[in-house]
């Protein structure tokens, strides 16, 4: 299985990254996604790719952090991009829950790494938060010439999962499916075609059940995969080679 998104760069939370691949790979976890949330913390990711070979990097800035962006910054996020184990540019977005940077400020980063990716011809992974309306209004005012495009973490509504499918976007699948009190998110996950998904841990964040409340990493991917695998009526196997299929369709992972 592919965790394609984790933030094993962040070091207070992962600080013996070697021991935590190795969990992984004992969990069927072969290959993660580290990403990046500004220019610091995506080269901490690059630097990981570099030493692991399990271990491939998504570089960009994080929309809480946009009030920070300067569109000089955007050199550094390319130099970072081009490097042979980026596979994406991220994650980028929307938020409206924290008040951290303003929505225009958030635009502005997230247009910026919008052209990187259409000139690198990269995919793309979005942060949203409470914007979702907005935000695929925005993608549907792109230009037709788009990048693949990853929801990261989805949590919107049914009527949200139907424009992100018509718009061709996949879906992260985070550990919220497994909460007791997720029956609405879980009725949503299963309107969206099974060749859409990924499997998502935001590590050290949202750790699935029954270990809510302890810190997340990629090892915990299994108890995401079984759940989602139940949702569709498919074994956990089959789930599991379909969403690295999907993972290896989106981000040339291999």
């Amino acid at each position: 299985m592919v965790d394609t998104h984790c933030h094993l760069n962040f070091a207070d939370h992962f600080p013996d990254v070697s021991s935590t691949l190795a969990r992984a790979r004992e969990n069927l976890v072969d290959r993660v996604i580290v990403v990046g949330c500004d220019t610091e913390s995506s080269r901490i990711a690059v630097a990981l790719a570099d030493r692991h070979e399990a271990v491939y990097a998504c570089v960009g800035w994080h929309p809480t952090n946009a009030a920070k962006y300067t569109s000089a910054e955007l050199a550094a996020i390319e130099e970072l991009a081009r490097h042979p184990k980026s596979v994406a540019i991220g994650e980028i977005g929307l938020d409206y829950h924290w008040d951290y940077s303003t929505p225009d400020e958030q635009r502005l980063a997230t247009t910026d790494h919008l052209a990187l990716a259409a000139e690198l011809d990269m995919p793309v992974v979005f942060h949203c938060r409470e914007a979702y309306k907005d935000l695929l209004d925005w993608i549907e005012r792109l230009d037709a010439r788009r990048c693949a495009m990853v929801l990261h973490c989805f949590g919107g509504t049914t009527e949200d999962a139907a424009r992100g499918v018509a718009l061709g976007c996949h879906f992260g699948v985070d550990g919220p499916i497994t909460y007791k009190n997720a029956d609405d998110l879980r009725a949503t996950i299963a309107t969206i075609p099974i060749d859409r998904l990924l499997l998502e841990t935001d590590a050290p964040y949202l750790t699935p059940h029954p270990y809510r409340g302890k810190p997340n990493e990629p090892a915990m991917i299994p108890l995401i995969n079984s759940r989602l695998a139940e949702l569709f009526a498919v074994t956990p196997a089959q789930m599991a080679a379909q969403t690295t299929l999907n993972a290896e369709t989106v981000f040339w992972v291999k």
